[in-house]
């Protein structure tokens, strides 16, 4: 196998010329990958967890260099969170690697095969989209999950990671590349777009006669305009206004101990609640226990007139707001958290519907049937029973690592793992017939 084919000087200078070679290379490193063998492929994605190993302090040096330009240029805080690469963060890379190498491989299966009354028998065969340009922003972790996905899922991808994280990327590129050398595979099959230039951006999403997919995974804004300008198709959700809703009956403990983790675990991920919503038959009971976790740890309610009144009689000191209307709708990525009183389960369903992302909500109760009404009614990518919203992840649904998380409803919904990089493909298998 060749090296890798760097960009030179003169290609970044002509972003068109550029990014029609990152195309044509992609495109043709994805037909060496849909062939590749299940062992060559997790061949490559072992390799690339001992190098992740190997390379902590190294990596850790190059994402240091982004972290200080991210402070110095002001980034926000949730934002510069998102771009460590700590020691834990590479491990769980190296670790979804190797989930993906112990899964099956599904690329070639076979399902559905039928016989039908003119002899012929009609199945479906899972086969790769073939080359995905992947878009993001802060997060360099996203750099593995992707390239790991895609080397599983027998694609090539083209990735192109916000200014923010460039050292760390290029890092990280560079072991996949060394990882698919290694393997025997092309290091085309993962490409990481080599200039901070936006109009690289531009360019990509308009070539489908190279990229069959494009995989936004940001800001809103970023999300958006991708949408709107896009010649290909794609695979996004806006963002992650997510809920709790704590029903009646419920174990209050319970209750308690999600709605807490929901909100304090992380507060900048996607999955993160930014809404809590209370049946009014345990709300004196419930809110001044988890108001005052939330005010230990300085997280700012925003509250309905009903849960303010009491919350402000149990926690006078406590950061409270009265909720606007815009409140019910913010994704906050910060310590921040809406909070309302609702009659009971339609009334919190109602909510979560109309202000909602259709991202995660879950609902803890102790009501068998109100738990299958939410799990049916709740128009959401995930939706949960007794547990935090901070489980919607790849590698927490046993994915190996995910894509994003789609709030679209096609081609893949919620986190999107190997078959959401896939397509399936009718297959006829005869034996000489003819239509009549």
């Amino acid at each position: 196998m060749t090296a890798p084919t760097l960009a030179t000087p003169a290609d970044l200078a002509d972003i068109a010329r550029y990014t029609q070679t990152l195309g044509q290379q992609a495109k043709a490193a994805s037909a060496l990958m849909a062939k590749a063998s299940t062992a060559t492929k997790n061949k490559a994605l072992t390799t690339l967890a001992a190098l992740l190993r190997a390379n902590v302090q190294a990596l850790q040096t190059d994402n240091a260099r982004d972290l200080v330009r991210a402070q110095q240029a002001g980034l926000a805080a949730p934002l510069v969170d998102r771009l460590k690469l700590s020691p834990q963060v590479l491990e769980t890379c190296a670790q979804g690697c190797e989930q993906l190498a112990a899964m099956p491989d599904v690329i070639g299966e076979i399902i559905g095969m039928k016989q039908q009354p003119s002899g012929i028998r009609v199945g479906q065969m899972r086969v790769p989209i073939g080359v995905f340009g992947m878009i993001f922003e802060s997060r360099p972790n996203v750099t593995i999950e992707a390239a790991s996905l895609s080397i599983k899922s027998g694609n090539a991808c083209i990735l192109r990671g916000g200014s923010e994280a460039i050292e760390s990327n290029k890092a990280l590129a560079l072991l996949v590349q060394q990882a698919l050398l290694a393997a025997g595979l092309p290091a085309d099959a993962v490409q990481l777009v080599q200039t901070t230039d936006r109009a690289v951006v531009g360019q990509l999403i308009t070539l489908p006669q190279y990229v069959d997919v494009v995989i936004p995974r940001g800001g809103k804004g970023l999300i958006e305009r991708i949408s709107r300008d896009a010649k290909v198709p794609v695979i996004k959700h806006l963002d992650g206004n997510c809920h709790v809703y704590v029903d009646d009956p419920c174990d209050l403990d319970m209750a308690v101990k999600v709605a807490d983790n929901a909100k304090t675990n992380k507060y900048s991920p996607c999955n993160a609640a930014e809404g809590l919503l209370v049946a009014r038959g345990v709300a004196a009971q419930f809110l001044p226990r988890i108001g005052a976790i939330y005010a230990a740890k300085g997280v700012e309610m925003r509250a309905d007139p009903e849960a303010l009144a009491l919350l402000q009689a149990a926690l006078p000191h406590a950061k409270l707001l009265a909720a606007t209307e815009q409140d019910w709708f913010e994704e906050y990525l910060a310590p921040i958290i809406s909070i309302k009183v609702v009659a009971g389960l339609d009334e919190a369903m109602a909510h979560i519907n109309h202000y909602s992302s259709h991202h995660t909500d879950a609902i803890i109760t102790r009501d068998h049937m109100h738990a299958q009404a939410f799990l049916r009614e709740v128009d959401s990518a995930s939706v949960m029973v007794n547990t935090s919203t901070r489980f919607a992840d790849g590698f927490e649904f046993g994915l190996g690592a995910e894509i994003g998380i789609s709030t679209d409803k096609f081609h893949a919904r919620g986190p999107v793992g190997i078959e959401g990089l896939t397509s399936l493909k009718y297959v006829v298998l005869g034996a000489g017939e003819v239509r009549q």
